[in-house]
Formats: C-alpha cells, sequence, structure tokens
C-alpha cells in the first residue's frame, strides 16, 4: 500500500467562500478512482512537544500501490485542485509512504 500525507498551511486571510472552495476541492480528491481510502481533517487536540499542529487541514489518502499514486497525481479533478486552491495556502508538506 501507498500512503499520501499532505498538510496544508491555509492563508489566514481567507474569506469563508475561498475556505469552502477549498474544502470542497479537498473533498474531491478523495473521489479519484484509484484511492483506496481517505481522511481529512483538522489537528487533534494532543498536547505534547513533538507533535506538529500548526497546519489547517490535513488529507491522508491510500492506493494499491506507486502506480496508482502516479495515477492520482495526473487525473484532472487533482490538476483543478491545484489550479483551483492553491491560491488558498502559504505552505503544504507532503510525506509518502509505502507499507511493509
Amino acid at each position: 500500500m501507498f500512503i499520501h500525507s499532505v498538510y496544508f498551511w491555509l492563508k489566514e486571510d481567507l474569506t469563508a467562500g475561498q475556505k469552502e472552495a477549498f474544502l470542497q476541492g479537498l473533498d474531491s480528491l478523495t473521489t479519484i478512482e484509484t484511492v483506496r481510502h481517505a481522511y481529512t481533517g483538522t489537528p487533534a487536540p494532543t498536547d505534547r512537544e513533538i507533535i506538529v499542529r500548526d497546519y489547517s487541514y490535513a488529507l491522508i489518502l491510500a492506493f494499491d500501490d506507486k502506480e496508482g499514486h502516479d495515477s492520482y497525481q495526473t487525473d484532472e479533478i487533482h490538476d483543478r485542485f491545484r489550479e483551483n486552491c492553491s491560491p488558498f495556502w502559504n505552505k503544504v508538506v507532503i510525506y509518502d509512504a509505502v507499507t511493509r
């Protein structure tokens, strides 16, 4: 399994409409055919020094394999999300992992 974890830091001055457009775009990514499992959310209320909690939203996706992930990266839904929603964030951090 191929796990794709994406963390977004949204701009602080977004309007309610812009934030809603981002969330709709985020949800659209979970509908891409090669996505097997999808989770979106905000930082959990855990409070330990080692935990990063300053991001706005997380997107965690699981694919059968790297080929499924690669197909996701070139899907028109993904392209549309990047095009329409990238103005809404200051920073994105991505971690990819494969299961053992």
